[in-house]
């Protein structure tokens, strides 16, 4: 169970990910988590530099997809200003709404990375399939009230894997 919970790669900031080296693993789109990933938590608008970013990596041919486990209208309104098609309601760590991403994309899975800010939804979910999973740090401490509780697991996962020396 532990070593699905290890991401592919670790970065701080969506910046940091390595677009020659997914090139290079042979990764054609890309699919992001929302809150604490792309946005803060329960905001509605992409900043512009994130913006500009996600322009980026389209210029790049990259596909983009959104998963989010929240409701469908506030993904679309979020998914509308990248112009990424979007699976909302995801069930996240659940396989399905990773597959409904690179379907969305076009894609098989194994050409797909997932961006995520959490290790028992984002990273678990995207391993589950075989995808190539990004870690990235949370953007803001606040976040909602479950999610709180599972970063507690998450810190305890952490320790785990860093004294295993898989992380």
């Amino acid at each position: 169970m532990l070593k699905l919970l290890v991401p592919c790669m670790v970065v701080n900031t969506l910046y940091d990910i390595k677009l020659t080296e997914l090139k290079q693993r042979g990764i054609r789109g890309i699919a992001f988590d929302l809150d604490n990933t792309i946005i803060p938590w329960n905001s509605s608008k992409i900043c512009p530099e994130v913006l500009l970013w996600l322009n980026h990596l389209a210029a790049q041919g990259f596909k983009l997809c959104l998963v989010s486990n929240n409701g469908k209208e506030r993904v679309r309104k979020i998914a509308a200003q990248c112009g990424a098609p979007f699976v909302a309601w995801a069930l996240k760590p659940s396989r399905s709404g990773f597959r409904q991403a690179a379907q969305a994309m076009g894609l098989s899975p194994d050409t797909v990375a997932v961006v995520g800010d959490q290790l028992f939804t984002d990273i678990l979910g995207g391993n589950r399939l075989g995808m190539i999973t990004i870690w990235v740090k949370p953007l803001t401490t606040k976040e909602f009230v479950g999610t709180k509780i599972t970063r507690e697991l998450e810190k305890l996962a952490v320790h785990l894997l860093k004294a295993t020396g898989r992380l």
